[in-house]
């Protein structure tokens, strides 16, 4: 007996340890299998992921939390040869008998793994450090809101990763150097921008800077460290900022400064060697349509045409002078002091609660549109002052998928009178509940799918919803006050404005000054967020017009549900269909509606 269980364990390791090699060095026998193979590659490749997801410290693997990623040209090479092995890997299974989610998660993979293969092309196609983005600014966000300080281990760590700025940084210099000879210089506002920010930051002294004060109020929090340990800590802190973080800025901030002379004013991505075709693919990747930029400019400017007409409407029923020029309008009614904060910490500290307010007021009116919410909290706070004047608006942070970390929505408080509070409703429907955090915690909570389900980002799709949620709220009632409607017509006129200065900027050959005046002039926007905003589109081609985009889809999709189920039709049951499949390229989602749709018909 005990020979014959000895065998069956001997068997079963042996079938194991057959599956374990299969699935990591083969083709899986089991789709499945395959798809958290990719994703489990993808994450383990980028330790700063696996620190912003905390999906494998609960089984006690820790050692990601002490590196940065890998930046070099070598590994972006590696990472995109492997890409293209694994869509040919995911083309060698049978798609036949596919039927509901796993038909779905073989089409979603399918479409993000062939956009990303095909955008190899464009590798060097774009601004790596930008006012937006890049190791310059996210560095020290990620080490403040990320980087997690439980215990002596975590704080050594934390000082670890101050230590490997020099090589990550030196890798972005790399692959800023090849795009230099490839013809891509980022225009002179942005490397102005870049060099200011920057310098900004090292002429602080190391004990002020965000890397030192953040990590000081971890250690006061963790387990075990009493204040000598403390001291020692914020010692070697002190140490890795002055030897290793402020000369790997200073190395950033030569190389542009010594490239600025090299650069010129020339806005858009048509400068570039394969801009036309560069840009076609960013539009075919932010909007998951194959739609030229012709069709979404003349799509924008029918929009704003249609969206100024209904303020204009609103402007003269409440007989607010000026109400045919629409944005002239719209920007002195933002400079009256009945509408406006104080400019002060006390008025600063107000939008924050005011927010807090419109939240917790709709996060209790939804039980009428949707079944299904996240669990996970979310908070409202400031952006970091340290970059909150070049920072959009207004962003959604997720919160951690094991809910160590709330969902954060973040205010730009720079500049007070870009906050009207006759916009805070739609931004905070947009940002929070029912938008972002309503559909990214939705679908960081999915049971049962592949992990990259939960996780892969389609812009049209997630921006999309958060600009239908703006809408839908004003539809379930909660922007009664008539200059709350005009918030929230000013929002979706912005977004329609993006889809004619995004095209302006990359097809057209607008300049930066004029987005900046048609955009200024057509919403009445505060300058200031008039210029970052248009100065976003400039870095990130594209990305501006997924919004837009993907709110008309969604609501085309729910007035054909509306149309085609009559009484049939649930709005709840219709949310359930866009929001439990996670993140969709829009002509997969258009075609898991249209499904819907059939099923519901005879049912």
């Amino acid at each position: 007996m005990k020979k014959i269980i000895l065998r069956t364990l001997a068997a079963l390791l042996l079938v194991l340890i057959v599956l374990v090699i299969n699935t990591i060095w083969f083709k899986p026998f089991f789709i499945r299998a395959f798809y958290e193979r990719v994703f489990a590659q993808i994450a383990f490749d980028s330790p700063e992921l696996l620190s912003r997801l905390r999906l494998v410290e609960g089984v006690g693997i820790q050692g990601h939390n002490r590196k940065l990623d890998d930046a070099s040209e070598a590994e972006t090479t590696r990472q995109l040869a492997r890409l293209r092995d694994d869509l040919t890997t995911l083309h060698r299974y049978d798609t036949t008998g596919m039927r509901g989610q796993d038909r779905l998660n073989y089409r979603v993979l399918d479409w993000y793994m062939t956009n990303a293969a095909d955008g190899a092309a464009f590798r060097y196609d774009n601004y790596p450090v930008s006012q937006m983005f890049g190791v310059q600014n996210e560095f020290p966000g990620f080490m403040a809101n990320v980087h997690q300080v439980h215990n002596r281990r975590d704080a050594d760590y934390y000082n670890e990763r101050l230590a490997a700025v020099k090589v990550k940084f030196a890798q972005v210099l790399e692959g800023l150097k090849v795009r230099e000879q490839h013809g891509v210089v980022p225009p002179t506002f942005v490397i102005d921008k870049v060099l200011a920010e920057m310098s900004g930051l090292v002429a602080q002294p190391p004990a002020q800077s965000i890397l030192y004060t953040s990590f000081a109020e971890k250690l006061k929090k963790a387990d075990g460290l009493d204040a000598a340990a403390q001291t020692e800590l914020l010692a070697e802190t002190q140490r890795q900022i002055t030897g290793s973080v402020y000369p790997a800025y200073r190395q950033l901030i030569a190389y542009f400064a010594a490239l600025r002379p090299r650069s010129t004013t020339d806005a858009g991505v048509w400068k570039f060697p394969d801009g036309k075709a560069y840009y076609a693919y960013c539009l075919r990747s932010n909007t998951t349509t194959n739609l030229s930029a012709a069709q979404i400019h003349a799509i924008g400017l029918s929009e704003v045409a249609r969206i100024t007409a209904e303020m204009r409407a609103i402007l003269q029923a409440q007989k607010v002078p000026g109400a045919d020029s629409v944005g002239p309008t719209l920007a002195r009614l933002g400079e009256e002091p009945r509408f406006l904060y104080p400019d002060t910490d006390a008025g600063r500290a107000q939008i924050l609660a005011d927010y807090q307010t419109i939240l917790t007021e709709v996060d209790g009116g939804l039980s009428g549109a949707f079944r299904t919410r996240p669990k996970a909290k979310l908070d409202v706070r400031r952006v970091p002052v340290f970059k909150e004047k070049t920072s959009a608006g207004a962003y959604y942070e997720p919160g951690a998928l094991d809910g160590s970390r709330p969902g954060t929505f973040y205010a730009n408080l720079y500049d007070v009178k870009a906050t009207p509070k006759f916009g805070m409703r739609t931004l905070a429907y947009h940002e929070g509940i029912p938008g972002h955090h309503f559909q990214i915690g939705v679908a960081q909570e999915l049971k049962g799918l592949p992990t990259f389900r939960t996780l892969v980002p389609f812009t049209a799709y997630v921006e999309g919803w958060a600009l239908y949620a703006e809408r839908l709220a004003a539809e379930l009632g909660f922007e009664k006050d008539p200059y709350d409607r005009l918030g929230g017509l000013r929002a979706e006129l912005f977004r329609a404005t993006r889809l004619v200065v995004d095209t302006g900027l990359h097809d057209q050959r607008w300049t930066r000054e004029q987005a900046i005046r048609y955009m200024r002039q057509t919403t009445g926007m505060a300058v200031s967020d008039v210029e970052a905003e248009v100065e976003r589109y400039i870095v990130m081609p594209g990305q501006a017009c997924a919004y837009k985009m993907g709110m008309l889809k969604i609501l085309e999709l729910r007035e054909r549900a509306k149309q085609q189920l009559g009484p049939k039709f649930d709005l709840r049951d219709f949310h359930d269909v866009v929001l439990k499949n996670g993140a969709l390229p829009l002509e997969i989602l258009e075609q898991v509606v249209n499904d819907y749709i059939a099923a519901k018909k005879v049912a």
